[in-house]
């Protein structure tokens, strides 16, 4: 590997590791601060933290391949995800940030539904804190897998080697840091990512001729690939499109929206947040096509289309700059597992071992105790890592629906619904799991097809979920004036 290849990613790798380092000496003294940085993150580090930590590898590689592959019928998840994220920090951001802090400053998801509800039964806390646990642990190992075979296919290391480097820088700033460490390294992650998607493309495409020129190019080469409607269904659009669906129930996600330091910046981390995505989703997808250009140009082979962003940034770039693009790769694949990370560390930290082996822990017990489990969570998911032929990898690709189907619902209604009962909250909670696990797995075909083949499994899971909160929450309907009061204070501050 080229030195000044080498040179960028030692820098990258210092930097993340200094600001852990910053994080902890600034804010990880009590549980609080570990978990969620003291509620003080401003709007920039909040938007960007939110944005790096959903699209992960998913961006750099999977839309640029996408496109590659099937040209721009392949941009209406894109569309959906867009869609998705603006309603997000609409609908979500701004009653979550409010109802956490007045529900008993409630910092995990979990925590927030057992005191949304006054569920002293404990069934929420311990199904949804299951939910996160297992689906996060699959969902990090799929991270470190990318990270071993990126380190495997660019820089010549062996496969295990790679899981050890990325997760192990992973786990050391976010074992000390914590949630701030988190969000601060995704917020330069997100930059990172956002400038290799503007810088990829334009060069390019200026490589290639320019934009006519490309376009002109792909057009002899299958005039299908300029046609957004090509091969696509109303069905299979819908299906697309219906991926915003998840961002409702994302807990890496929206737990930035508990963390924001006021409501009154939500609007601004909004603003910047959906600049960032849309830029950013416009570059990867820009790339794709001017790979199909550039390979059509100069007979160049490649064997995985989701390798086009990797190729094109080594052959057009100097290798100080191509180092820096690769880090932008990794930045994406460690910023989503680093925030899988800690929000696995704070459902077995306060769900569990507060929750049922020692309700009178320390914060300082409390923090040793989230940072041993980031460690735990980070082995498991090396270890399971090691099958690089796993299952796993499938199950995770339908995490975003099973997380989207069992929370989605239950958060939107949780804040807008006065009459929701913990009853309604749990049967939504599990109908919307198991709809998505039966729409994958059940052997039932349509015309030849699997269920997921035909519509993305989160539609069913997210209209079972809803009708069995609504039905169930009006069979156990109930006084509730205490928390009645609470719902009313927070539409109180949002009306």
């Amino acid at each position: 590997m080229a030195v000044g290849t080498m040179i960028s990613l030692a820098l990258y790798f210092l930097v993340m590791l200094g600001i852990g380092l910053y994080a902890y000496r600034k804010s990880t003294s009590d549980v609080s601060g570990f978990m969620l940085g003291g509620r003080s993150l401003g709007p920039g580090v909040t938007a960007l933290s939110a944005g790096a930590s959903d699209m992960s590898g998913w961006m750099l590689m999977g839309v640029p391949g996408a496109m590659f592959l099937s040209g721009l019928s392949s941009a209406w998840i894109s569309f959906g995800l867009v869609i998705g994220a603006f309603l997000n920090y609409i609908i979500v951001a701004p009653r979550l940030r409010t109802y956490t802090e007045l529900a008993k400053d409630s910092i995990t998801l979990p925590d927030f539904f057992e005191n949304r509800f006054a569920d002293s039964s404990r069934a929420l806390r311990i199904t949804s804190s299951v939910v996160i646990i297992l689906f996060f642990t699959l969902y990090t190992s799929s991270g470190i897998v990318a990270g071993g075979k990126l380190f495997e296919s660019s820089f010549g290391l062996s496969y295990e080697i790679g899981l050890y480097i990325t997760a192990g820088v992973v786990v050391l700033y976010t074992l000390f840091g914590g949630f701030l460490a988190v969000s601060l390294t995704d917020f330069v992650q997100g930059c990172i990512m956002f400038v290799a998607l503007v810088l990829v493309p334009i060069v390019a495409i200026n490589d290639v001729g320019g934009t006519s020129a490309m376009l002109n190019t792909i057009e002899q080469i299958n005039p299908e690939f300029l046609d957004l409607f090509s091969g696509g269904s109303v069905i299979a659009i819908f299906s697309a499109l219906a991926w915003g669906l998840g961002y409702f129930g994302q807990p890496h996600i929206i737990v930035r929206f508990m963390a924001i330091r006021s409501v009154d910046d939500i609007p601004k981390a909004r603003l910047i947040g959906m600049t960032w995505m849309i830029v950013a989703l416009f570059g990867a997808m820009a790339t794709g096509f001017a790979g199909v250009a550039y390979v059509a140009k100069t007979g160049m082979a490649i064997d995985d289309a989701e390798t086009i962003f990797i190729l094109l940034g080594q052959i057009l770039f100097h290798p100080l700059i191509a180092g820096f693009l690769l880090a932008a790769i990794l930045a994406a694949i460690m910023s989503t597992i680093s925030s899988q990370l800690l929000v696995t560390s704070s459902s077995l930290t306060g769900d569990f071992y507060q929750a049922f082996l020692n309700k009178d822990a320390s914060e300082k017990q409390l923090v040793f105790v989230g940072r041993v489990s980031v460690a735990l969570v980070a082995l498991v998911a090396v270890f399971l890592a090691y099958d690089r032929e796993s299952s796993i990898l499938t199950l995770v690709s339908n995490a975003w629906a099973g997380f989207g189907a069992a929370f989605g619902p239950l958060v939107i209604l949780s804040l807008y619904w006065k009459k929701m009962t913990r009853h309604g909250a749990l049967a939504g909670m599990v109908t919307g799991a198991l709809t998505v696990l039966v729409w994958i797995y059940a052997p039932i075909t349509i015309g030849g097809e699997s269920l997921s083949s035909v519509m993305y499994e989160i539609v069913p899971g997210f209209i079972v979920a809803t009708i069995a909160i609504v039905v169930v929450s009006h069979l156990t309907a109930k006084d509730q004036p205490e928390l009645e009061a609470v719902f009313d204070a927070v539409a109180a501050k949002h009306s």
